[in-house]
């Protein structure tokens, strides 16, 4: 029953990604995805949420926060299963989504997600990073098609901010102004 399901959904994933790659914009691929993009949070810190050099915008690293608001918190593979850390991670790739847009004003200039790193707070034997991670690759793929595609890194930590299971941050090549 469970890996009934488990296909069933991955098949289910498969169809909205194929419909949303019919969709012209990245804006539409996420409505018809069922997401909005959250507001974007100031910095809390010496930081800025964006940098742009030349063609390129690297995103400050975000940590999920719940439908509430508030930071969603626990280690994989103690309080968290991976399934929950991946659903961290796929918040975190729609608040970086919110943050680009802030940034470039209009998703459709994105030219290539180029670079993304996921750093997942776990118990020290929790060794599938990469599939807690993917949690955010896969909405990128999802929302920008090909463009989405990107290098990765996924790491294992013992703490993250506020006891983030997740942290995230990217680069992106933009078109030129």
């Amino acid at each position: 029953m469970k890996n009934s399901l488990r296909l069933l959904l991955t098949a289910l994933c498969a169809f909205i990604s194929a419909r949303a790659a019919e969709l012209a914009s990245p804006e539409q691929k996420l409505a018809a995805l069922g997401l909005t993009l959250p507001a974007v949070p100031a910095a809390v810190a010496n930081y800025v949420p964006a940098v742009r050099t030349g063609n390129l915008v690297f995103l400050a690293g975000q940590i999920a926060r719940g439908a509430d608001g508030k930071f969603i918190a626990g280690k994989v593979g103690r309080e968290l299963t991976e399934a929950r850390g991946a659903d961290a991670a796929r918040t975190c790739a729609l608040q970086l989504i919110a943050a680009l847009k802030a940034e470039v004003g209009d998703l459709a200039k994105v030219k290539r997600i180029v670079k993304v790193t996921g750093f997942v707070n776990c118990t020290d034997d929790f060794t599938t990073q990469p599939r807690v991670i993917n949690g955010a690759s896969d909405l990128f793929v999802a929302v920008f098609g090909e463009k989405g595609r990107h290098a990765r890194v996924a790491l294992g930590t013992s703490a993250l901010p506020m006891g983030a299971p997740v942290e995230i941050d990217l680069i992106a090549e933009i078109e030129a102004p």
